[in-house]
């Protein structure tokens, strides 16, 4: 019988799950996936938004100025690169410049700081490499850059050392409501909770109608992106964004906290809640549309691309306890600007577990300090040289388009939550992620996977379940053995 049980290790799940290991609780986090992060919370925009976007007087505005204030603090007590860049709305005509007043006077209500419009000569002066169409913009300078999947890692890992058991590939099949609490049965076990946190994105509303609680419905949205070369990192030192459709933020285009350009996305509702696959249309549609904000944008400078898919339910979030049972606290609906508001969303549900009854008493040794993995190629020459005395695999480079060393994939591999999927160990350690997109290292990395974990080679898989990178391994006298 665990205190609380949290379903769905995004990016909000995980940040719960942290700040429950604050307290004297029995707290398992579960997901479906065999990695943390493996939902919406790796196909985002992974912006920091300021603020001025939300509607004044809803949980989105509040929650988003609230977490922009706490990122900073939960960055650093990660270790997770966090970037106050600003962000640039831009104004090509009289409609937008009418639309940058309206979302300036928004943000202001919504107690967004430092808000003011500028035009055309600071613009460019800003951003060299916008178009020459660009009368205006709204600038932002408290919105900001963040690597949304090691956010969430850092916060998963974080609880687990804190007491925080994880369960990983466990899809709850079914809850049942008991007079103390939920039997939760997933694919391999069953867990009994006295509370649940129903954080399972796309598929929130699906948890909740298992206890009767039909409340919500979610509506994936659709969102593809391209990300562009280092070599291309010049375009934008800002968020710059085009002014707001109905169907969200548009299409943007803006630096990550690791050098590259992002590109997208668009905004399509579909039907199929795992469809993260791309088209050819769609990925030209957000060029197309980059290239009226920055010209300089080129398919050519892609060097991969994604798709992600927002839980939309209406124009909030939807964070309650639930009215078919107060133990069980929905946090559904976590769209943009999901990710700036998980730090709050934290403190938002723990005062709903409180109001339901669950005492909160805090550990005396709660450690909110994590160590991220040491990032070699941010090293200079000097600190290069005393981690390779003090460990030699950190003397060879495994991954050479972003600089990775075996030793930051062995400590990937060797983390509180291991990574043991080569989608893993891209998202703790940025092998693959560069411009060959893993041609030259995934069978050095599996390698290392291997022989760390005691996995055979072909065991191995790209994101877990069957999805093995390997038929079968060549033996000597093989047919197809040219050793023979």
């Amino acid at each position: 019988m665990y205190d609380v049980v949290v379903i769905g290790a995004g990016v909000a799940g995980s940040c719960i799950a942290r700040e429950l290991s604050r307290y004297k609780l029995s707290v398992c986090l579960l997901d479906k996936e065999w990695d943390v992060a493996s939902g919406t919370s790796k196909g985002n925009s992974a912006i920091v938004h300021a603020g001025y976007d939300a509607k004044p007087d809803t949980l989105q505005a509040y929650l988003n100025v609230k977490g922009n204030e706490l990122m900073e603090q939960w960055c650093a007590e990660l270790d997770v690169p966090f970037k106050r860049v600003g962000s640039l709305v831009l104004a090509f005509n009289d409609d937008d410049m009418y639309e940058l007043h309206k979302l300036m006077e928004q943000g202001q209500a919504n107690g967004v700081q430092g808000l003011r419009i500028i035009y055309k000569d600071e613009l460019h002066a800003m951003e060299p490499y916008i178009s020459d169409d660009a009368v205006a913009a709204l600038y932002a300078p408290t919105a900001g850059i963040v690597c949304p999947y090691e956010l969430t890692i850092a916060a998963a890992e974080n609880a687990v050392v804190n007491g925080v058991d994880i369960e990983l590939g466990q899809a709850v099949q079914s809850i049942m409501r008991e007079s103390d609490g939920f039997e939760i049965v997933t694919t391999e076990h069953t867990i009994r909770a006295r509370y649940v946190i129903d954080a399972a994105g796309v598929y929130a509303d699906d948890v909740a109608s298992m206890i009767g609680d039909n409340s919500f419905k979610i509506t994936p949205r659709k969102g593809e992106y391209c990300i562009l070369d280092k070599a291309k990192g010049y375009l934008a030192k800002h968020v710059i964004f085009q002014p707001p459709t109905a169907m969200g933020k548009g299409v943007l285009v803006t630096p990550t906290v690791d050098g590259n350009i992002l590109v997208g996305p668009n905004a399509h509702d579909v039907n199929d809640k795992e469809d993260t696959a791309t088209t050819a249309a769609g990925l030209q549609e957000i060029m197309d549309t980059a290239r009226k904000s920055v010209p300089g944008v080129s398919e050519r400078d892609v060097i991969t691309s994604f798709a992600g898919l927002r839980a939309v339910s209406g124009s909030d979030f939807v964070i309650k306890a639930s009215d078919v049972d107060n133990r069980f606290i929905i946090v559904g609906g976590i769209c943009s600007p999901g990710l700036t508001s998980a730090p709050a969303i934290t403190v938002m549900v723990v005062g709903l577990l409180y109001q339901a009854g669950l005492i909160l008493d805090v550990k005396a040794d709660f450690n909110p300090i994590r160590k991220g993995i040491p990032r070699f190629r941010e090293m200079n020459e000097d600190e290069r040289r005393q981690l390779i005395a003090m460990n030699p695999a950190f003397g060879r480079v495994i991954c050479r388009c972003e600089t990775v060393t075996e030793g930051e994939i062995i400590e990937a591999v060797n983390r509180p939550i291991p990574a043991v999927t080569l989608d893993a160990i891209k998202r703790r350690a940025r092998a693959g992620m560069g411009r060959c997109q893993s041609g030259f290292c995934t069978p050095r990395v599996m390698e290392i996977i291997s022989r760390e974990r005691g996995i055979p080679v072909d065991g191995i898989t790209k994101k877990g379940g069957r999805s093995l990178v390997l038929t079968g391994v060549l033996q000597k006298g093989d047919a197809y053995d040219d050793r023979t």
